[in-house]
């Protein structure tokens, strides 16, 4: 899976967030690209992002950038760790949900 940005490392972390814990890439609705975060977005893209809405709760639109899962949005906002290697996330991420989702 490809993840666009200003990748620091091969597990989706950028030079905005690159903590142990920062190992999510977010698919993004508008481009159908993943980023590690909305600021990669913003620097790369030239269009405005897109929220997914509540009724596209079920896409695949988070990755796990150890293992390279691929979460639905449930899935993801349900938990704070991978559901197949057990990798914690950040958990300061939740502040930013309404950037991607529509929660």
């Amino acid at each position: 899976m490809k993840v666009y940005g200003l990748l620091v490392d091969d597990k989706t972390r950028c030079i905005h967030y690159h903590t142990d814990k920062d190992i999510v890439a977010l698919k993004f609705k508008c481009c159908n690209k993943y980023y590690p975060c909305f600021e990669c977005h913003a620097a790369c893209e030239l269009h405005e992002p897109e929220v997914w809405s509540k009724n596209e709760s079920d896409e695949l639109a988070v990755l796990c950038g150890i293992c390279k899962k691929e979460h639905t949005i449930t899935e993801y906002i349900g938990t704070n760790h991978c559901l197949q290697c057990g990798s914690r996330f950040n958990e300061r991420c939740e502040a930013h949900y309404h950037l991607y989702f529509d929660v």
